[in-house]
């Protein structure tokens, strides 16, 4: 936080010539007619704001994160050590032992959690006072405003609007020249209001196998192919995969016959360009993917065979850095999340620089792959289980419970307002979702739910259907 300080003093003088008393010298009185400038209080302002400047850092965000990930790691440790102890006692010098190492690692954890619970109290207090600081300076700038008789202060404020309103007009622009990519707030369907389902639940060719995936259909198929489905399951550690499988028909989905069969990344897995983690999509006849290894979008041509790779920001967060979580469990490897909707395709991702919060891209066709546009938010990624897009506004999902999901946030990438309370809840197959996209096609939610297969019915304003 950092305040910019600007006043002008303009204040009139009355210059009287007099008489001179001797030759060949004049004096002056000067008369000064307007109010004295309070140095004093300005130097106060200043003080405040440097003071609030030092005790309000990114550091202290990061403190707060540090000790959560410690705990993320130990707590999973611990439960491997018990269970080792439980298979593997002999009841005698091992069993001791090791009774000993897990009496360590449960006093480090205590450690943690104490320091976690005085640094959340410290920082609430930290809260409190930089509120009432923030009011009072607010107070006071207001009452030096008025020594601006130039209004220099109101200038730019008005300066900066106008800035605001010339880039929102710029922006408008580039949307309508492309009219092939409706703008995300056009929703053709209206308002977001609710969903229904599950519409489909099936187990596919292998029930119970391949944990981890994702399925759907292109949104923007070739001619021919516009009622085909695909299917990614992680087949390495529930990881990777080097392979997408297509099906012809939804009924050939759900019975598992798969006639155009797989179509190979490569033919090792894993390697370099092949799919980590769940978070797959397709559009325009093209796979986009995790790279395998590093912070990069991939971009599979399904009928080349050509890869093309999009470089996140520095200080992406990948390898299971960032992923979607819940507090019984995390999903490995979703740190990045691709998305489709009625414009294209997106990923949700976070750096190092926004201390896990999300932060959204849009991904321009074309070659090269590039980032048209980024927004962030205010969402911390980790505390969410998925998110989606529709209609150019991101939703995000939490868990419930075992059998409940609830979608709760949105971020409209227009009018950039967040909001906490969306309050739409889903009805689960399965206790975890690790994949889940928005399908425009047919406004159907498509759900990897532990090797279901889900989807889930959006409704619209537009809707006829209930």
């Amino acid at each position: 936080m950092k305040l910019l300080v600007c006043v002008s003093l303009w204040t009139l003088f009355t210059f009287t010539q007099q008489v001179p008393p001797v030759p060949n010298k004049c004096t002056c009185e000067l008369s000064n007619s307007g109010q004295m400038f309070p140095h004093d209080q300005l130097s106060k302002v200043l003080d405040d704001v440097s003071m609030c400047n030092k005790n309000i850092t990114p550091q202290t965000t990061l403190e707060m994160e540090i000790l959560l990930l410690a705990l993320q790691r130990r707590l999973p440790q611990l439960e491997d050590d018990v269970l080792t102890l439980e298979k593997e006692d002999d009841g005698e010098l091992y069993g001791a032992v090791s009774l000993y190492l897990i009496e360590n690692e449960v006093v480090e954890i205590m450690r943690l959690m104490n320091k976690l619970n005085s640094t959340t109290l410290g920082h609430q207090g930290l809260t409190t006072n930089a509120t009432q600081q923030l009011e009072d300076l607010v107070i006071e700038m207001k009452e030096l405003e008025q020594f601006d008789t130039m209004h220099v202060v109101k200038m730019e404020a008005t300066n900066q609007r106008l800035t605001k309103s010339l880039e929102n007009c710029k922006h408008e622009k580039l949307i309508m020249t492309q009219p092939t990519q409706p703008p995300p707030s056009s929703c053709p369907h209206g308002k977001f209001l609710n969903i229904t389902g599950p519409r489909i639940h099936a187990a596919g060719e292998y029930p119970g196998s391949y944990k981890y995936g994702s399925w759907g259909r292109d949104p923007k198929a070739e001619r021919g192919k516009e009622s085909w489905y695909w299917r990614v399951m992680l087949t390495v550690n529930n990881k990777d995969s080097n392979y997408v499988r297509l099906y012809s028909t939804l009924s050939s989905l759900i019975v598992g016959l798969s006639v155009p069969g797989n179509i190979l990344i490569h033919s090792s897995n894993p390697t370099t360009n092949t799919i980590q983690g769940p978070n797959v999509v397709m559009y325009g006849g093209s796979l986009y993917y995790n790279c395998y290894n590093t912070p990069s979008v991939c971009q599979f041509n399904l009928i080349n065979k050509t890869i093309s790779t999009l470089q996140l920001p520095v200080g992406t967060r990948y390898n299971s850095r960032a992923n979607f979580c819940h507090l019984a469990e995390c999903y490995p490897y979703t740190d990045l999340d691709l998305a489709t909707d009625e414009s294209g395709v997106w990923v949700i991702y976070t750096t190092t620089q926004d201390f896990g919060n999300v932060l959204l891209s849009k991904v321009s066709e074309g070659e090269p792959l590039v980032l048209s546009q980024t927004w962030r938010t205010s969402l911390y990624k980790m505390a969410v289980t998925n998110t989606f897009m529709a209609c150019g506004v991101l939703y995000a999902t939490r868990f419930v419970n075992q059998d409940v999901e609830e979608i709760f946030y949105s971020f409209d990438t227009i009018t950039e307002e967040e909001r906490f309370d969306v309050g739409i809840f889903m009805k689960k197959m399965s206790p975890n979702i690790q994949f889940l996209n928005y399908s425009p096609v047919d406004q159907m939610l498509h759900v990897y739910s532990d090797s279901l297969l889900v989807s889930y019915k959006v409704l619209f304003e537009a809707n006829d259907d209930s």
